[in-house]
């Protein structure tokens, strides 16, 4: 038996504090300790003037919403000139939602205000963004050349061929857009290269000393820099012409792929070239919108048409446009081509194809607002 004496009582209890510091009170007073001071196991109780907890944000309406199509239009001025907006706006009794306008690479620099004005008139900016120098098409139109003529002289621009744009050649230009677009705050759709499966333009395969594959390859270097540049309020629209005939490819090998693509678009009118004779929407656009459906289900927009009245059918045409465009659950926009050019496509000429537009898009289907808030839909089941 250890005898307790007064020292070894006072030992013990010393050994005792020591052990009680070492194991209890030093570990809470480390640097550790007060960095990951949210360890500690004891709960303490919530502060007596804590809010109650932010609501969750709404989720964003879709663009356009469900069960409705909007209507578009791209006059010759666009955005630098309004006044054609305006005038299509009180024919056709409606406010369009979405302004197509256009953009070469030779001569437009990003400018903010055009974005401004169309979006500050409550519509969609749709950019037209054309790789060529369209001032040697106004040269080719100057000298009354054959329309083959032109699509030959304005088709060869060595320059923009689509193999320089995929290597880079146009990569600081391509930035200074893509910069300037992310800026806005607020949607914007881009319609890169469109009517690719023709011969008239500089960045088809079949023109241009293009090659097979290059418009892809082009189409993905530029919405992979985009995408590298941190731009998510970009609408992509791919837009091909209708078929008019089968000698040319296959619209499938001109297809980025759906992770490249939001909306697909299609050019088609009635009275000019073969489809000079009348044609109803449905004999000029289903061919085409069956063979676009064997390789993706993107959301269909009409991102150019027009009728001409020279068979005096004008009006009629239109009527029956807008009769069929609700068996075309897919087709979510048109946009008219408010231009008189070579042919008047213009809604307001003649009266009666005013009257006839007007009466179709006052339709409730037509009928909403665009917002800047909306989030334009990429897929047809949402």
């Amino acid at each position: 038996m250890v005898r307790l004496t007064i020292p070894r009582v006072t030992l013990v209890l010393i050994s005792a504090l020591l052990l009680t510091y070492a194991f209890v009170i030093a570990p809470r007073t480390t640097s550790w300790g007060r960095e990951n001071a949210t360890a500690d196991p004891v709960p303490t109780a919530a502060p007596a003037t804590a809010g109650p907890s932010p609501s969750p944000r709404p989720e964003p309406v879709l663009f356009p919403p469900a069960g409705k199509m909007f209507i578009g239009v791209t006059t010759d001025k666009g955005p630098y000139d309004l006044a054609a907006v305006q005038t299509f706006t009180v024919a056709a009794g409606h406010q369009p939602q979405v302004m197509l306008f256009s953009a070469g690479w030779a001569s437009a620099t990003f400018d903010r205000t055009l974005f401004d004005r169309i979006s500050g008139r409550g519509m969609l900016p749709m950019l037209a963004w054309e790789p060529w120098d369209h001032q040697l098409d106004q040269a080719a139109r100057k000298k009354k050349l054959t329309a083959r003529k032109i699509d030959q002289l304005r088709s060869d621009q060595p320059r923009y061929r689509l193999a320089n744009i995929a290597r880079g050649d146009f990569d600081s230009y391509l930035l200074s857009w893509a910069t300037g677009i992310k800026a806005l705050g607020y949607p914007v759709a881009i319609r890169f290269a469109h009517e690719m499966n023709g011969d008239w333009y500089p960045w088809s395969e079949l023109a241009n000393g293009n090659r097979p594959g290059g418009y892809v390859k082009a189409w993905r270097h530029i919405h992979d820099l985009f995408r590298a540049a941190g731009v998510t309020n970009v609408t992509w629209v791919w837009s091909p012409n209708t078929r008019w005939d089968s000698s040319t490819p296959k619209l499938s090998t001109y297809y980025p792929g759906d992770a490249y693509v939001d909306w697909v678009g299609l050019s088609g009118y009635y009275g000019t070239g073969a489809f000079s004779r009348y044609r109803s929407f449905d004999a000029i656009f289903d061919q085409t919108i069956t063979e676009i459906r064997t390789f993706t289900r993107k959301p269909l927009v009409i991102t150019e048409t027009g009728a001409s009245d020279g068979h005096g059918r004008k009006a009629e045409w239109i009527t029956q446009t807008f009769r069929a465009l609700p068996r075309h659950r897919d087709i979510i926009g048109l946009i008219w081509f408010e231009v008189n050019k070579e042919l008047d496509w213009r809604i307001v000429s003649p009266p009666a194809a005013a009257r006839a537009f007007a009466q179709a898009v006052a339709a409730p289907r037509y009928r909403f607002t665009w917002s800047p808030d909306m989030l334009p839909r990429t897929t047809l089941d949402e």
